[in-house]
Parts: structure tokens; C-alpha cells; sequence
């Protein structure tokens, strides 16, 4: 199982031909590919028009996804808070979100987010499924 961060959904999305995509095709196939909840509502803030919303909408809450609970978004909450005490700033909190999930499912996180590597600097359960091993 594998979690996918959102900017490869959208890389995804816009059908660019990379690893990390051909990798998530893969694991779609697979079943595999996770979305996080919060991915959705990035996704939905891309939409165009009402026709495009809605198509994102039907496309991305059909897809697998691992839910977060209170737990989850206060371990958020402490490695954003962890992250600003070590001088870093993480540009989304939605990114803190999307990496405790992570670690609570105890799942790679696929991303080309470098926020990512800050977190996982401070927090090593956080794992990476970095682009150039694919």
C-alpha cells in the first residue's frame, strides 16, 4: 500500500509521463494507491467550472483512501508545531496531515514535495518513496 501525495496526483491528473505516474498507474492497477481525504479537497480547489468539479469529485472520493481521525490530525498539528521548533516551516499544514497519515498507517508516501523531506527529518517513521527509486 502506498499513499499518494496530491502533487502527483495532479502530475497524474495532467497526464505527465514520469516514474512517479507510471508508478501510480501501477498501483492503481495494483490497488495499492491510497488518496488522503485532504488530498481531495486540494484536488477540488483546481477545479475550473462546475462540470470539472464535479468530475474530480466523482473521480477522487471513488479512489481507496485512509481515513484520519482526531489522533490523526493532532499528531498533525505536533509534528507541523515539532517542525517550527527545529526553524522549519512547512509550507501546508495540509502536508503535516497527509504525513501523519503516513506514519499512522505505516505506509510510504509517495511525493515530490520537498516539505516532505523536513518532515521526515524530524520525524524518521515518516517514509518516503522517493521518485528516482521507481
Amino acid at each position: 500500500m502506498y499513499l499518494i501525495d496530491t502533487c502527483v496526483w495532479i502530475d497524474w491528473l495532467c497526464e505527465r509521463e514520469t516514474a512517479v505516474t507510471r508508478a501510480l498507474d501501477g498501483w492503481l492497477d495494483e490497488g495499492t494507491a491510497r488518496l488522503a481525504p485532504v488530498s481531495v479537497q486540494e484536488l477540488l480547489h483546481g477545479a475550473r467550472g462546475p462540470r470539472e468539479l464535479d468530475i474530480l469529485r466523482q473521480r477522487f472520493t471513488a479512489l481507496p483512501r485512509l481515513p484520519a481521525t482526531l489522533a490523526t490530525h493532532a499528531e498533525a498539528g505536533a509534528l507541523y508545531a515539532r517542525c517550527r521548533w527545529q526553524g522549519i516551516t512547512i509550507r501546508s499544514p495540509h502536508d503535516c496531515l497527509i504525513a501523519a497519515l503516513a506514519i499512522e498507517y505505516a505506509t510510504p508516501l509517495l511525493t515530490l514535495d520537498r516539505d516532505f523531506e523536513a518532515i521526515a527529518a524530524i520525524e524518521p517513521r515518516l517514509v518516503l518513496e522517493k521518485p528516482e527509486s521507481l
